[in-house]
């Protein structure tokens, strides 16, 4: 079944009690049908001229496209990053049941 108008969503979070607090907040909000959260990813990047080299939790938010400026607006509110990892990609396809249940779950 095509999906249009679903995403998936990832954001990097400090520690894992950062991510599941904003999970916490996109859930309760209605912005994300499901969150999952890998605890401790490696995390290699450039930020303010010098490489770095991290261990952070990433959210994987499974939500609609619509709801993409309002979860970039509460995740800015809540995180301690100045500039939050907020990365959208459509979902092509999925399980019918799957899609119709994300789309219940979410306004």
């Amino acid at each position: 079944m095509k999906a249009s108008g679903f995403i998936i969503v990832y954001i990097t979070a400090g520690d894992e009690a950062e991510a599941r607090k904003l999970a916490g907040i996109l859930l309760e909000n209605k912005k994300a049908a499901c969150v999952n959260i890998i605890p401790k990813v490696a995390s290699l990047y450039r930020w303010q001229g010098r490489i770095e080299d991290n261990t952070e939790s990433l959210l994987i938010i499974k939500t609609r496209a619509a709801l993409l400026d309002d979860i970039a607006t509460l995740v800015k509110a809540s995180h301690s990053y100045e500039t939050p990892e907020i990365i959208a990609v459509p979902v092509i396809g999925g399980s019918p049941d799957y899609l119709a249940w994300l789309d219940k779950e979410t306004t």
